[in-house]
């Protein structure tokens, strides 16, 4: 069975929306706008291309990163690793070419059926929407959370405020930066 991790900038608040400055937000770019930055919080980034076997996203942010990301140095493991979009809305013919063996998965059942194949973690990015229901069928494994000392009100968040039963979460990793940044990485109680 593969692990399927949610990766989020996230302020303390909860939103996850334009972290990098994407347009159409009020607080677009919120991570690097009055924030010392320290390398060393932003180490579990560079651990998650080398551990993930496969990358996942929504339609939304699928769109977004395919324009930028295939030609960024930074993002080489992730350029080469497949790829899964989840969406009901994107034609295969949208796919872009230069970014690798991209899958389109038409639904939650799908993403079940993924997770019971063999291969290593596969890890979420982007994708606010996606999180949100992924997390409330019960699919995602771990999180791994740069938490931001800001509050940013409006926007979209990181979990639903579907009701629903208590999940537990069993933290196994955490460290907290000069600049206020904390990371936290948990692990779903089943």
């Amino acid at each position: 069975m593969r692990t399927l991790i949610s990766t989020a900038f996230v302020s303390l608040d909860g939103v996850v929306e334009a972290p990098g400055g994407e347009p159409g937000y009020r607080n677009s770019g919120w991570t690097f706008k009055d924030m010392e930055f320290l390398p060393e919080a932003f180490e579990i980034k560079g651990r998650e291309q080398q551990e993930a076997t496969a990358m996942m996203m929504g339609r939304v942010s699928y769109e977004a990163f395919s324009q930028v990301w295939p030609g960024m140095e930074d993002f080489t493991d992730y350029n080469a690793m497949p790829k899964y979009v989840v969406s009901t809305s994107l034609a295969e013919d949208a796919l872009v070419s230069n970014w690798g063996e991209t899958t389109i998965l038409r639904s939650l059942d799908e993403v079940a059926a993924l997770k019971e194949t063999e291969g290593g973690p596969i890890i979420i990015h982007g994708s606010a929407t996606l999180n949100r229901n992924l997390s409330d069928a019960g699919l995602i494994d771990r999180y791994h959370l740069l938490v931001f000392p800001l509050l940013l009100g409006a926007g979209k968040r990181l979990f639903s405020d579907t009701d629903k039963d208590t999940q537990k979460l069993n933290l196994v990793e955490h460290e907290a930066y000069s600049n206020g940044l904390q990371k936290n990485v948990f692990d779903v109680v089943r």
